[in-house]
């Protein structure tokens, strides 16, 4: 039984490491956990540890034994291996894994001349032209070679140009929006 439960793990785990891979090398980035999105955490055998975590502002969760542990940033699988390595000091050999249950941490607005600007809560990642379709498109008025993505780094905001009628085109990639991005449309 033992054996079976140690080939049930391994297995899990690299087809979570295998997910991971694939994410990248399609291009896509894996998901990253950030703040207020809420988490399962389940310590095999230890219902004490185990229940919903909260990733506060500051991009922590808190966890009996552990205390606080950075997850913002992390994903699932990194947070989990955090854990583990962290809770070997107390149980030995920890068999840890981490869902995201509600993912509240995608919030993307879109200003300026758009039908409807406005900030919009995702469950799932979206482009910039999804973005601007949720936005109700475009108003006569807007510069639409003129876009600008804001992308919070740090304390600071990194402009990152969109000009949608290259995009149209095929002359410039559609990319993925992160969390807290500006989309304005001048």
């Amino acid at each position: 039984m033992h054996i079976r439960v140690g080939v049930v793990i391994a297995l899990a785990l690299a087809l979570a490491w295998s997910a991971d891979a694939q994410q990248k090398s399609a291009g896509r980035e894996p998901f990253r956990i950030g703040p207020d999105d809420v988490l399962r955490i389940s310590v095999w055998k230890n219902d004490a540890m185990s229940g919903p975590a909260l990733v506060r502002p500051d991009g922590m969760i808190t966890l009996p034994l552990v205390n606080d542990v950075q997850a913002e940033g992390l994903t699932p699988l990194e947070l989990r291996n955090v854990l583990a390595e962290k809770l070997k000091e107390f149980i030995p050999n920890p068999e840890v894994s981490v869902i995201v249950t509600d993912i509240r941490s995608l919030r993307i607005s879109v200003m300026g001349e758009v039908t409807r600007p406005g900030r919009f809560e995702l469950r799932t990642r979206v482009t910039v032209l999804e973005a601007l379709a949720m936005a109700g498109g475009f108003t006569q008025f807007a510069a639409r070679s003129k876009i600008v993505i804001q992308r919070p780094e740090g304390s600071t905001m990194k402009l990152i140009p969109f000009n949608y009628d290259r995009v149209a085109a095929g002359q410039q990639e559609n990319f993925f929006l992160h969390g807290g991005d500006i989309v304005l449309v001048p």
